[in-house]
């Protein structure tokens, strides 16, 4: 006695929507694993973000909102001080701990109307400040 099989049609739909979710998965890896960023002295801190393009962007914003917070750019963090707080920072926790302390102690940036946990926003800023 056989059993009622799979018809053709709906071998070829789970096929199908198996290949476009591998390739979506693809599409999404690759460039990341392809791209590369060029070489700073502050790699270090700047590889535990899941997105650099991204907080590069948010980098340049808050960069620009902590110049005219203090009236001139001179004024705000360079990166070799940046790179020294964030190390501080991150020494002995990850990332994630250091935001959930930093959410826990208040200590928040609002960014375009987004309210961010300190640390994310200086690695951001550092990683706009090495591009």
């Amino acid at each position: 006695m056989s059993g009622p099989g799979y018809s053709r049609r709906a071998v070829a739909i789970g096929g199908g929507i198996a290949a476009a979710l591998g390739l979506t998965a693809l599409g999404v890896t690759v460039p990341r694993l392809l791209h590369r960023h060029r070489a700073t002295p502050y790699d270090d801190l700047l590889d535990q973000l899941v997105d650099r393009e991204a907080a590069v962007k948010l980098g340049k914003i808050a960069y620009a909102k902590m110049g005219a917070m203090s009236g001139l750019l001179d004024l705000t963090p360079k990166a070799p001080v940046l790179a020294r707080e964030l190390r501080q920072r991150l020494e002995r926790r990850t990332l994630a701990e250091v935001t959930r302390s930093d959410l826990a102690m208040g200590r928040l940036m609002e960014i375009k109307g987004w309210v961010l946990p300190e640390t994310m926003v200086l690695l951001s800023v550092l990683a706009a400040l090495e591009t």
